[in-house]
C-alpha cells in the first residue's frame, strides 16, 4: 500500500500506460480503420425482379472497418442474379438483397382466392386510361357511355370502387417491368388495359361495357393499403345490398308465379259450389208454383 502512496511511482506508472496506449494500441486501431477494401455499389436503381447487369453496378473502395460480412465485393457475385428486394444507387449491395431466380410473373395472381376474380380491360385511348399514369394499387370509378343504351354516361354502382391490379403493355409486360431492347436500351410502354380484382358480379358488367360499351377510368385514390381497403370495404357493401335486392326480386316473383298454376282447381270448385245453388232456387220456384195451383 505504501507503494502505491508514493507519487513517483504512481506518476511513472501513468507515463508508462500513456506511452503504451500511444505507441502501441493506437497505432493498431488506426491501421485497423485506415483499411480499406472494394465492394460492389449501385450505379443506377434496379426494381425487384430486374436482372442486374454490368452497366448497373460499379467497384468502389471504402474503410474495411464494421463492414456487414454478407456485403457484396465482386462482380462475379452479383451480375446475372435477380433483384429481390429494391435497389437504389449508391447503395451497397449485400446477399440478401439479390435472387439466383427472377421473382414470380405477375405475382398479383396468386392473390386470387376464388372469391375475387381478376380481368382486364382495354384501354382504347390514352385519354381514357389517364394518360398511362394508373399503376398496381390504385382505387378507380369505371364511367360508362351510354350505358345498357340508355343514352346516360354513369358509373355504376357496382363499380364505384375497384382495385387496380395491373397496368399491361401491348408486349404484356406490367408497369414497372424493365423492358430491354437488342441495342441494350431501355425501353418504356404505354399501359394498353389494365387488370382489375373485381367479384363474379362485377366482373360480368366489365365484359358487357368491354363488348357493347365505351369506358374511361377515373383515379378515386392512391395512397396506403389501409385507406385503400377503406373504399373496397364500402364498394362490398353496395354488392351485399344489390345482391339482396336482386334475389328478393326474384322470391316475389316466384311467389307471384305460384297462384297462377293452381287458377284452374279452384274454378272447378266453384262450380261445383253453385249446383247445389240452382237447385235450391229450382225447388223454391216449384213450391211456389204448386202453392198457386192449390189455391
Amino acid at each position: 500500500m505504501n507503494f502505491f502512496k508514493n507519487r513517483t511511482v504512481l506518476g511513472v506508472i501513468c507515463i508508462a500506460v500513456a506511452l503504451v496506449i500511444c505507441f502501441l494500441i493506437t497505432p493498431l486501431f488506426n491501421a485497423s480503420a485506415s483499411k480499406t477494401t472494394e465492394i460492389i455499389c449501385m450505379k443506377n436503381d434496379v426494381r425487384v425482379g430486374q436482372e442486374i447487369t454490368e452497366k448497373d453496378i460499379e467497384t468502389v473502395t471504402v474503410g474495411a472497418y464494421n463492414l456487414p460480412s454478407d456485403i457484396i465485393r465482386t462482380s462475379d457475385e452479383i451480375v446475372g442474379k435477380y433483384v429481390a428486394s429494391e435497389l437504389l444507387k449508391g447503395e451497397y449491395v449485400l446477399v440478401s438483397k439479390i435472387s439466383d431466380t427472377p421473382a414470380n410473373e405477375n405475382n398479383y395472381l396468386y392473390r386470387l382466392t376464388g372469391e375475387k376474380r381478376a380481368i382486364s380491360i382495354t384501354i382504347p385511348t390514352f385519354a381514357k386510361g389517364l394518360s398511362g399514369k394508373l399503376q398496381s394499387g390504385d382505387i378507380v370509378s369505371i364511367i360508362a357511355c351510354d350505358y345498357r343504351e340508355s343514352g346516360e354516361t354513369v358509373v355504376p354502382d357496382e363499380l364505384q370502387f375497384v382495385e387496380v391490379i395491373a397496368a399491361t403493355d401491348k408486349q404484356g409486360s406490367d408497369k414497372g417491368e424493365v423492358i430491354v431492347s437488342d441495342d441494350g436500351e431501355e425501353e418504356a410502354g404505354l399501359p394498353s388495359s389494365i387488370t382489375l380484382l373485381v367479384s363474379p358480379m362485377q366482373a360480368n358488367i366489365l365484359a358487357e361495357l368491354e363488348s357493347n360499351g365505351e369506358i374511361h377510368i377515373e383515379l378515386v385514390y392512391r395512397g396506403d393499403a389501409e385507406n385503400s381497403s377503406k373504399f373496397i370495404e364500402a364498394q362490398e357493401k353496395v354488392l351485399g345490398e344489390i345482391e339482396e335486392r336482386l334475389a328478393a326480386e326474384e322470391n316475389n316473383e316466384e311467389k307471384n308465379e305460384g297462384p297462377d298454376s293452381q287458377e284452374e282447381p279452384p274454378a272447378e270448385s266453384s262450380e261445383e259450389e253453385n249446383e247445389p245453388v240452382t237447385e235450391e232456387y229450382t225447388n223454391e220456384a216449384e213450391e211456389n208454383a204448386d202453392a198457386e195451383l192449390s189455391e
